[in-house]
């Protein structure tokens, strides 16, 4: 199977999952747990959106890995804060790469940034699937959130975005979510490379990424036999990862600075601690969250 092959599958299959938890949390009422999109809500069939609001599936507790769950709903509300800076600070330019079901475009540019283009990447059959949805519940797509749906086996992204006017010279956040993971080290640096190449001087760009000891089996972070399994029995093969304390030298490669790196002790001390200082609960210690800077 070729790395393209495997975006295509991955999309349908993980996208769900992500949209599944960010409906689930902002369904919950306990506020560490809650996150703030809500269109994830009515992009789900009805009857898993009864069966969350009743309780009966519960992502938190048994279905999920150890710490997935909690590592989705920090991860959508740190980026949402990095989109949401990005419109504040002037960026008038946001690519998604491997878009799934995002709905930040949405959520954060219908109050009329006219000026702010969200270009999403992702396969034909899951833009499909997610703008029918959209539709049929009504939910209105701004006309600046750009859909770019790609062949990843027979067409090139970067031809793609020259095609629709994806403006070089323009201070751009683009956000990899759940990606890095599933592809290969030539495939990240081609990726990488392209944003590289399609920054401006003090773009950003966030992502999350796993440790490479854990393609090693090395089994040192909590949750990590548990997702693991998980991911072998869906199929959905991790092939990269980042050493433990790396992350400054690859984003160094690429001409980007490191602003800030979030492992799940970072995750746990800013979602996770109540009043009083207390863990009230574990995040899965196998991902990281890193933002960086365009070098000048």
């Amino acid at each position: 199977m070729s790395v393209r092959k495997r975006i295509e599958n991955k999309s349908s299959r993980t996208a769900a999952y992500t949209c599944t938890c960010r409906a689930s949390s902002y369904l919950e009422k306990e506020i560490h747990y809650k996150s703030y999109d809500y269109i994830a809500v009515k992009l789900l069939p009805y009857f898993v959106k009864l069966l969350l609001k009743l309780k009966i599936l519960n992502l938190k507790d048994g279905i999920s890995p150890q710490g997935i769950y909690q590592y989705v709903i920090a991860r959508t509300n740190y980026i949402d804060s990095v989109f949401e800076e990005s419109i504040k600070n002037g960026f008038e330019q946001i690519l998604i790469i491997g878009a799934g079901f995002d709905s930040r475009a949405i959520r954060f540019l219908s109050s009329g940034e006219s000026n702010v283009k969200v270009y999403e990447t992702d396969t034909n059959f899951t833009q499909k699937a997610k703008i029918k949805q959209l539709k049929k519940r009504g939910v209105t797509i701004p006309g600046n959130n750009i859909y770019i749906s790609i062949d990843f086996n027979k067409e090139d992204l970067r031809k793609k975005l020259r095609e629709y006017k994806f403006d070089l010279n323009k201070k751009t956040l683009f956000i990899l979510e759940g990606i890095t993971m599933y592809l290969t080290e030539s495939a990240n640096d081609e990726t990488f490379k392209l944003i590289h190449d399609y920054s401006a001087p003090g773009s950003l760009m966030v992502f999350d990424y796993i440790y490479s000891s854990v393609l090693r089996r090395e089994l040192k972070y909590y949750g990590e036999s548990a997702i693991y399994r998980r991911v072998k029995k869906d199929n959905e093969k991790w092939t990269f990862g980042i050493e433990e304390g790396g992350i400054e030298r690859f984003l160094n490669s690429y001409n980007f600075t490191l602003l800030e790196h979030l492992d799940s002790n970072t995750i746990e001390n800013k979602y996770f601690k109540d009043e009083s200082g207390n863990l009230i609960t574990k995040v899965n210690g196998t991902h990281c969250i890193a933002y960086a800077r365009r070098n000048d």
